[in-house]
């Protein structure tokens, strides 16, 4: 939970009994409202998480800190190599069991935020970046387009060479350009796959997690006396 008070710590014990209840993973405290932020950091966020959901598949909207997460999720977390982690978006990530408490954000205390907006747009980047590859393959879906447009654009050029109309020298320029755009822009999409494939594996984020480990016992054979194992 944030340090400022603005997170209720009466929440806690609901849920702490939420938790023994159910047996989840994680209990989230979700905002019913944003309190008196300021319009433009709520307009901010709304496009953050609408973007952010569009691009990795993890809807965040309204989600918080504010988080109770059994042990297995703390060594699930603690077992990450990553250096820049975003914690809301590790533990939708881990696709634990969860539940969720609505709360209201309650008025800072004392001091003010130390989130300026630049750091905000920071930590955006980061994440959308940390979490979709879909930024990278634009460039090569831009490359794609660029290519049907120079196919289309070389047989109106060529139309207008054929029927004299166009000026020496001039078709061969928009021809070259169209070409050389367009494959330059495939390649760097390509690479970018590649980058995308080497960022995955130096993340070392865990191909699955174990939820919970259940131990068996062979049934001993009374005839060979055999021990359990």
């Amino acid at each position: 939970m944030d340090c400022d008070l603005q997170h209720p710590p009466e929440l806690i014990p609901k849920m702490i009994r939420l938790w023994q209840e159910t047996h989840i993973d994680v209990v989230d405290a979700v905002k019913s409202h944003r309190g008196d932020e300021p319009w433009i950091r709520r307009f901010c966020s709304n496009v953050f998480y609408s973007l952010f959901k569009s691009l990795s598949g993890h809807d965040l909207k309204n989600s918080s800190d504010f988080k109770l997460l059994d042990r297995t999720v703390v060594d699930a977390l603690l077992g990450m190599n990553e250096r820049s982690m975003f914690f809301r978006g590790m533990v939708e990530w881990l696709g634990c069991k969860r539940n969720r408490l609505t709360f209201e954000v309650q008025n800072r205390r004392a001091g003010v935020s130390a989130w300026p907006m630049r750091r905000l747009i920071k930590m955006a980047v980061e994440t959308i970046t940390a979490y979709s590859f879909i930024p990278l393959r634009l460039i090569a879906i831009t490359g794609v387009l660029f290519l049907f447009a120079a196919i289309l654009l070389s047989f109106y050029t060529l139309i207008y060479k054929l029927l004299g109309l166009a000026i020496s020298g001039f078709t061969t320029v928009i021809l070259l350009q169209l070409i050389i755009g367009s494959a330059c822009m495939l390649s760097i999409g390509i690479i970018g796959e590649y980058v995308a494939r080497i960022y995955e594996e130096v993340k070392h984020r865990p191909r699955y997690l174990v939820a919970r480990r259940l131990l068996f016992r062979r049934q001993q054979s009374i005839e060979k006396n055999e021990p359990h194992p």
